[in-house]
């Protein structure tokens, strides 16, 4: 009789296991496609940094910076100066000085 209880123990933890391994499993391949769609929706940062850095009076300096910024965003705020706070990413960024990175 004591037997039987152990195996049956066994069976519901081992069942149990299968389970959950098999939700987690689920779980990661759930969240691997949303990273692939995050991934897929990538911006056209050479048309958004040439708009940005159109007033510039550095320009070329201000579009290598700016294409910089935004392909490691994957974001560049909106006009031509400021806005910084739409993309915290971009206005966090700074160089080895310590300085904005960012146009």
């Amino acid at each position: 009789m004591i037997k039987a209880a152990n195996n049956m123990a066994f069976n519901k933890t081992t069942l149990m296991l299968v389970v959950l391994c098999f939700i987690l499993i689920h779980e990661l391949e759930i969240y691997g496609r949303i990273q692939y769609m995050v991934a897929a929706q990538k911006i056209d940062c050479e048309g958004k940094c040439k708009y940005r850095c159109s007033k510039a009076s550095r320009n070329k300096m201000c579009i290598r910076a700016c294409n910089t910024c935004c392909d490691r965003c994957n974001c560049v705020p909106p006009g031509t100066s400021g806005n910084e706070d739409v993309c915290p990413c971009y206005a966090n960024m700074t160089t080895h000085g310590g300085r904005h990175k960012c146009p």
